[in-house]
């Protein structure tokens, strides 16, 4: 699977995906850049700039969510596990939606998109 990541015209990326049936199949990504920076990174690092933290009152640990990302939610005893674990959860969903060939959100700019499925 071929999916091509760009922030505008002249900032591409090629990521190759090596990605067998199922979402727990996945065994590797490859990154061709074409300009300076990893634009996954730069994806990744922007949604989670998005992220909203809480206290639950009942147990007093931390709940973290991405707004616009469904079912991309963490829930720790601390604030930095929350955030690590939340990080995890939006890798995971973003692999899963690739792998399933679903629309992933725009951040920033930054548009993850399929440009080519291999059978």
């Amino acid at each position: 699977m071929e999916i091509l990541i760009y922030r505008s015209d002249t900032e591409k990326v090629l990521l190759k995906n090596i990605i067998k049936h199922t979402y727990s199949d996945i065994i590797t990504m490859k990154c061709q850049k074409y300009r300076r920076g990893n634009m996954l990174s730069r994806y990744i690092s922007s949604a989670m700039k998005k992220a909203r933290y809480e206290i639950l009152k009942d147990d007093n640990s931390f709940y973290g969510e991405i707004p616009g990302f469904k079912g991309v939610y963490a829930n720790s005893e601390t604030l930095e596990d929350c955030r690590e674990e939340l990080e995890e959860v939006l890798e995971e969903w973003l692999f899963f939606r690739i792998s399933k060939n679903l629309a992933i959100p725009d951040i920033n700019g930054i548009k993850l998109e399929i440009k080519e499925v291999a059978v």
